[in-house]
C-alpha cells in the first residue's frame, strides 16, 4: 500500500508543479517570449506544461532562476504556491510590460564559469586617477559569491595620502562574470547612481592568484564627465583582512612613490601623444 499512496503523492507534487508553472508563464505576452528568454525548447516546454515530461534538475534550476522562485517552491501546492507569487517583486514593471534585463542578467549569470568562485576575496586596484590626473589611485575591492551570483564592492578614497586633504569617499555595487576566458565587472557609483563603469581583466594564469590586469572605461567625476579608458591591475590581498586598515591604506599617490610596487606602476603606466594616461575620446 505504500507504494501506491507515495505513487498518488507524485502525482499530486506534479500536478501541482505543472499549474505553478502555468502561473508564472501567464505573467509574460506568451509561451514563445518565456521559452525564447530562458532558453528552452518551446515544444519541450510545453511538455512540462502539459505534465508529458519533468525537467532535469538542471533545466528545473534555469526555470526557477528565471522566474525568481525557489526550486522547492515550485513544487508546493498551488494555493501556497500563488500566495508565495503575489509576494514576491514581479519580472514586469508597473503597466503589466516585461522587464527583459533581468531575464539578460539571469543567462549571463548561467553563462558565467563556476571557477569564478577561486576569484572571491579583497584586492588592491591600482590605476591612474581619472577625477585626478597624474596620480595613481589605490582603491579596495571585494568580491563575493553568493547562490551561484558573483557580487563585488569597490571603495575609493579620492584624497592624496601624503597631504592634509579631505577623505572623498565612493562608493560602487557590482556584479562580476567570467565569459569565454575574460573577467568582466561591471558596476554603477551607488551614492549618488549617475556613473557606471566596466572592466575586463585578463583570468589568473598562475597556480597562486596575485594580480589580475586589464582596461577599465569609466567617466571623470569632475564638470565635464569626460569619458576615460585606463589600465588597472588587482592586486590580491586576501580573502580575510582588516577592512579598516586596507581602507586606510587607499588614496592617491604620486608616480614612483614607494607605497606603489615599481612592477604595478609600470603595468598601468600609459603615455598618449598628449601626455596623458588615459585614452580619451576626440569630441571633434
Amino acid at each position: 500500500m505504500e507504494p501506491c499512496g507515495a505513487m498518488i503523492g507524485e502525482q499530486i507534487l506534479h500536478s501541482d508543479f505543472q499549474r505553478n508553472l502555468r502561473l508564472l508563464t501567464d505573467q509574460y505576452k506568451s509561451v514563445a517570449e518565456v521559452c525564447r528568454r530562458v532558453g528552452i525548447n518551446r515544444s519541450q516546454f510545453n511538455k512540462y506544461l502539459s505534465g508529458r515530461a519533468a525537467p532535469s534538475r538542471h533545466t528545473l534550476q534555469t526555470i526557477c532562476n528565471f522566474f525568481g522562485v525557489e526550486r522547492f517552491e515550485i513544487r508546493l501546492p498551488h494555493a501556497d504556491f500563488r500566495k508565495i507569487v503575489d509576494l514576491k517583486p514581479s519580472n514586469r514593471s508597473a503597466d503589466g510590460n516585461s522587464r527583459p534585463y533581468i531575464a539578460y542578467l539571469d543567462q549571463l549569470v548561467r553563462r558565467s564559469r563556476s571557477d569564478l568562485a577561486n576569484y572571491e576575496g579583497y584586492y588592491f586596484e591600482y590605476t591612474y586617477s581619472m577625477t585626478r590626473p597624474g596620480l595613481i589611485l589605490r582603491s579596495l575591492l571585494k568580491i563575493t559569491g553568493e547562490a551561484g551570483t558573483m557580487t563585488y564592492q569597490r571603495l575609493e578614497n579620492v584624497a592624496r595620502i601624503d597631504r592634509p586633504e579631505p577623505r572623498i569617499k565612493c562608493k560602487y555595487q557590482g556584479m562580476a562574470f567570467y565569459l569565454n576566458d575574460r573577467i568582466f565587472l561591471i558596476d554603477y557609483d551607488s551614492l549618488t547612481g549617475n556613473e557606471i563603469s566596466q572592466t575586463v581583466l585578463y583570468p589568473n594564469y598562475q597556480h597562486r592568484l596575485t594580480r589580475l590586469s586589464g582596461l577599465k572605461l569609466g567617466v571623470s567625476t569632475g564638470s565635464l564627465r569626460e569619458p576615460l579608458c585606463a589600465r588597472v591591475v588587482l592586486e590580491s590581498i586576501g580573502r580575510q583582512v582588516s577592512v579598516k586598515k586596507a581602507l586606510y591604506r587607499c588614496g592617491l599617490f604620486e608616480p614612483g612613490s614607494p607605497e606603489i610596487k615599481p612592477e604595478i606602476e609600470n603595468t598601468i603606466t600609459y603615455v598618449s601623444p598628449e601626455g596623458t594616461h588615459h585614452f580619451r575620446v576626440n569630441a571633434e
